[in-house]
């Protein structure tokens, strides 16, 4: 992804967040109900809205990454941050609440930092069952949309030029 074709704002040049592909909420809908009753856990990336056919300035979220070695149960998930990368296309967190609330804890907000949005899914994980929150722990706004996501195939078909210009 060329950075410079990446629509900035904000203070520290934040890309406008559009909203979250359908199928990326589907897929971790999903995986927490079929961790349930322990907790799932997962980063949020981003791609380009360009790249997935929108016409619109700013960026998706489009994959949820999970990291190796969390561990979760009934009441939480930790993440070991020495393994999670420095991913230029954070965009948030996602986590479940096997309990069915729909609200931060004090334990989430402070893991609410990088990104600008925070997914909390909840019990029974239907389509209505998750709410987005901002770093602060307050509700968000966040649109699903209805793109084509890339084939996984693609994902990982990259090469040494493709990663020196997504670092510049």
């Amino acid at each position: 992804m060329d950075a410079s074709r990446i629509p900035r704002m904000g203070l520290f040049g934040s890309p406008t967040l559009l909203g979250i592909a359908a199928e990326t909420l589907d897929f971790a809908r999903s995986a927490a109900a079929e961790t349930h009753p322990d907790e799932y856990m997962g980063l949020l990336r981003s791609q380009n809205a360009s790249e997935l056919g929108l016409d619109d300035a700013g960026i998706v979220i489009t994959d949820v990454l999970v990291i190796p070695g969390t561990r979760s149960n009934p009441v939480s998930a930790t993440v070991k941050t020495s393994l999670v990368p420095n991913d230029m296309r954070a965009a948030g967190s996602i986590h479940s609440h096997p309990n069915g609330v729909l609200r931060p804890s004090a334990a989430d907000r402070a893991t609410f930092g990088r990104g600008e949005a925070h997914v909390i899914l909840g019990a029974p994980y239907g389509p209505d069952d998750w709410r987005a929150f901002d770093n602060e722990g307050e509700p968000r706004d966040l649109e699903v949309l209805d793109v084509s996501l890339p084939d996984d195939e693609e994902f990982f078909d990259f090469t040494q030029a493709d990663i020196d210009e997504e670092l510049r």
